[in-house]
């Protein structure tokens, strides 16, 4: 299989690029992975999906892992952020606590789900804004 083409770091291509590489992995129920991993990688495709917009409407982000604050820039500079892309703010957790034994309680399968699920809307709704 052949890998997405790269753009540059400023392209918010590349950014939707890495979000879709991080959702891939997501979804991806490899043996022996923790489901806190695969949030991990959920709630990293949202917030590369959600920068990506930024970008597209040159907005200069923080490199922060709080969604609802990204989503809240967006809606300041004008942007219709809809109510399945706000959910978003649901899966901040999951980019540091649950990514360290015994700051959060082991994620559960429909939590899994939601986060994917969740990812899966932001990555939708970032590539119809581009």
């Amino acid at each position: 299989m052949k890998p997405p083409e790269r753009f540059s770091p400023d392209d918010p291509r590349e950014w939707l690029n890495r979000a879709r590489s991080n959702l891939a992995m997501a979804m991806n129920r490899v043996p022996d992975t923790y489901l806190e991993d695969l949030c991990f990688e959920a709630q990293q495709a949202a917030e590369k999906a959600i920068k990506a917009v930024m970008i597209s409407r040159n907005i200069e982000f923080p490199y922060v892992h709080n969604l609802a604050l990204l989503l809240s820039i967006l809606e300041d500079d004008g942007e219709i952020v809809p109510n399945p892309v706000r959910r978003a703010a649901r899966l901040t957790p999951y980019a540091v606590d649950t990514r360290y034994p015994g700051l959060s309680s082991p994620v559960e399968e429909q939590e899994y789900k939601d986060a994917v699920e969740i990812a899966e809307t932001v990555v939708r709704w970032a590539e119809g804004r581009l």
